[in-house]
Formats: C-alpha cells, structure tokens, sequence
C-alpha cells in the first residue's frame, strides 16, 4: 500500500512513541487530531500497525524470571512452498515468539521462551525437531539482555538499581 507523506510521519511518530496522543501527534505532524485518528484507524485495519507493544524487564519481578533461547534451524524447503509450510508450523507453537527467514549457514532463526532449560529442551527435541523437513536445530541461551528494541537495559552498580534508558 502506497502511504502520503503524512501519513508515513504519522506511522514515525508513533513508532517512536505509541502512547503519544492524538492531539501530540498532530501537533508533531503539523495535520489535525481528526486526520491523526482516521490515519491510524485505516492503519491498524490495514494490518500495516499490528501491534502496540510494552517492554517489560521481568527480572525485577519475582517469581517471573525466564529463559529465552534463540534457536538455528536448517531445513529442506518443499517443493512450491519454499520455507513457508515449515515456518507456520513453527510459528504456530504458543513457546515462539518471533520467528525469521535467514540468510547464512541456518535458514530459520527462531526466539522461544520458558521457564526452565528443560522445558526447552523438551520444546526442541519433541516439538520442532520431529518436524518433518526440519534437518538440524542449534539452540543459543539468553544470559543477559543489554538492549532489546531500542531500549537499554542499563544496569549500574546495582541491579536493583537498574533503568531502561529509551535510545532514539
């Protein structure tokens, strides 16, 4: 879909900040509150705004830590459908939660999320290795996250003392 100018300042603006108001981004985009709200109505209907999302450092919380394991996985692609019919079979286990096409040794780059190593474990070896087309899977654990989607996770002298610093 082809976007006016303003409306692709519009997506900008709130990419940058999704909690900025109607009246702040119109202000921001030099249009009117009305234009700012239509814009983003055809935007999320147009799937083009999928989500809106929150960050959360769920270190801090007690009781919620997690592993995150980033895993490599190499496949034979099908005949006509490429990497697409294994990567929705994928990407349809609630344990993912991103999912990418690579270029490189691997061909798919999959981010998945649990409780124990041995929950992933279990995800790796019972659910996606036994896919069939799947040819070998490398998992990488998360040890500490510095920065996820523009965010620093800064950790000074004190975790408990740590902040998220927004980069721009």
């Amino acid at each position: 879909m082809k976007l006016s100018s303003e409306e692709l300042e519009i997506l900008k603006i709130i990419e940058e900040n999704h909690k900025a108001s109607a009246e702040t981004i119109a202000l921001m985009a030099l249009t009117s509150e009305e234009t700012v709200k239509n814009t983003i109505k055809k935007l999320e209907d147009e799937k083009i705004i999928m989500s809106y999302p929150t960050l959360i450092d769920w270190t801090k919380v007690d009781g919620q830590e997690s592993i995150i394991a980033m895993i490599d996985v190499k496949v034979t692609p099908k005949r006509g459908v490429g990497f697409d019919d294994v990567a929705e079979r994928i990407y349809r286990f609630p344990e993912v939660s991103s999912l990418y096409l690579m270029s490189g040794a691997y061909d798919l780059s999959i981010t998945i999320e649990g409780k124990t190593m041995n929950q992933i474990a279990a995800f790796v070896s019972e659910k996606l290795s036994t896919i069939e087309n799947v040819v070998s899977t490398t998992t990488h654990f998360m040890l500490k996250k510095y920065k996820h989607d523009g965010v620093i996770f800064d950790s000074g002298a004190d975790d408990k003392d740590r902040r998220m610093v927004v980069t721009p």
